[in-house]
């Protein structure tokens, strides 16, 4: 039975949060300031950028979108993916995964934090933002597509932050949350996860000078990348909260969403595959997207390496997953969760973005590879997201054990 204690305030809450994540051994602390060395080096490259505009970045009149949108595009999959957490934890009650729903949570809050980092520096300026700001910008809502996107991102963002909030909050005071208030919230939060990734598929789909993107099957593929990207970070992640914490995750846990990955990586590679076939057994003018991408066109063959790469490691990853070599052993779970996590940023991001917009209405063939400034950006933001999360998931799993002990 839970003891109800007096409560303690909002303000011992946080303060409680700040000193548990400033306190570590030193492995931790070198951590953190690994993760701050690299924020400054893209706030560093970011000023660079603000400086000389995007022309300090290797995007071009027809490479208009690089490794920035390609980047948001991936990152807004891996937010999604909470939610194949959260059905079978709410929905079908899931014990195993319940108990870890929180974490697949705070790995979205973290992937949306870059997402609109990402969308933010390809602006091209920190001015330029509040265009998109309802009231105070110019928000074509409801025509434009965009508008939508900014406000699903932001209503998911806000949706991931405010149930964990009020769980842990309940928790660190010994009390059991109120299902009444935070049930809602979550069945929401179910439906927005599908709104945030099919609203960013339907910018592209949408397009139909942009044959490569104007594919009915955008949207689901979309989905199905998702939820096997996601629940692959999620593995990553919950790997290292068992290895580096005392709080432990079962082996059923892992098998669930080993099933989860191998289910919704299948069905991708079933897309990608019917997606080739369209563009390659019967070739027409539209086809030359495919073929920059798969064999080159005109001499021009920066992304062939890259996209065979990121199909070996989906197949690889996705036949180890399925296979199961380790019986859920965390040891072959990581390396795979890795593969097929690189393998399909790589076809979802610069793999989707750049021969979608090569050869260019008139033809023009270019290559396209981030410049400094971008790898540097992203390298930055992607180091905000680890610290975002790291902040959120510490104090988390901090109450978390301390409320199942009581």
């Amino acid at each position: 039975m839970i003891k109800k204690s007096p409560g303690k305030g909002l303000v011992s809450f946080v303060t409680d949060a700040v000193v548990w994540n400033l306190s570590g051994g030193v492995g931790y602390q070198l951590y953190l300031c690994v993760l701050a060395a690299f924020m400054v080096l893209g706030v560093y490259a970011y000023f660079v950028q603000a400086n000389l505009g995007l022309a300090a970045t290797n995007m071009s009149d027809i490479v208009s979108w690089g490794f920035y949108i390609a980047n948001f595009t991936f990152l807004v999959g891996v937010a999604a993916a909470a939610v194949m957490l959260i059905l079978p934890a709410y929905i079908f009650k899931d014990k195993d995964l319940h108990k870890v729903v929180i974490i697949g949570e705070l790995v979205a809050v973290g992937a949306l934090v870059m997402c609109l980092m990402f969308v933010t520096v390809d602006l091209g300026g920190p001015l330029k933002v509040w265009h998109m700001m309802p009231v105070i910008g110019l928000f074509n809502w409801p025509s434009s597509l965009l508008t939508w996107d900014v406000l699903v991102l932001n209503g998911y963002l806000a949706l991931n932050l405010a149930v964990p909030a009020y769980i842990l909050y309940s928790h660190y005071n010994n009390q059991k949350p109120n299902e009444k208030i935070y049930r809602p919230f979550v069945f929401l939060a179910i439906f927005w996860a599908f709104a945030i990734h099919l609203v960013t598929a339907f910018l592209y789909e949408g397009l139909p000078a942009r044959p490569f993107w104007n594919n009915p099957l955008m949207g689901p593929r979309f989905l199905a990348s998702a939820f096997a990207a996601g629940p692959a970070l999620i593995t990553m992640v919950l790997v290292i909260v068992d290895n580096v914490s005392t709080f432990k995750i079962e082996k059923q846990t892992f098998n669930k969403l080993r099933l989860i990955i191998v289910v919704s990586a299948i069905i991708n590679l079933i897309m990608l595959f019917s997606e080739v076939f369209k563009e390659f057994y019967i070739p027409t003018h539209h086809s030359l997207h495919a073929v920059y991408l798969y064999f080159g066109l005109e001499g021009h063959n920066a992304l062939v390496p890259w996209i065979w790469t990121a199909i070996g490691m989906n197949l690889l990853g996705t036949l180890t997953l399925a296979f199961n070599p380790g019986r859920n052993n965390p040891k072959v779970l990581f390396p795979a969760s890795v593969l097929l996590f690189i393998g399909i940023w790589i076809e979802k991001g610069i793999g989707l973005i750049v021969p979608g917009l090569v050869p260019s209405p008139l033809g023009e063939v270019v290559d396209y590879a981030p410049s400094w400034v971008e790898i540097s950006v992203a390298l930055g933001i992607l180091a905000l997201g680890i610290f975002v999360v790291t902040m959120l998931l510490r104090p988390a799993l901090i109450i978390e054990q301390r409320f199942e002990a009581q």
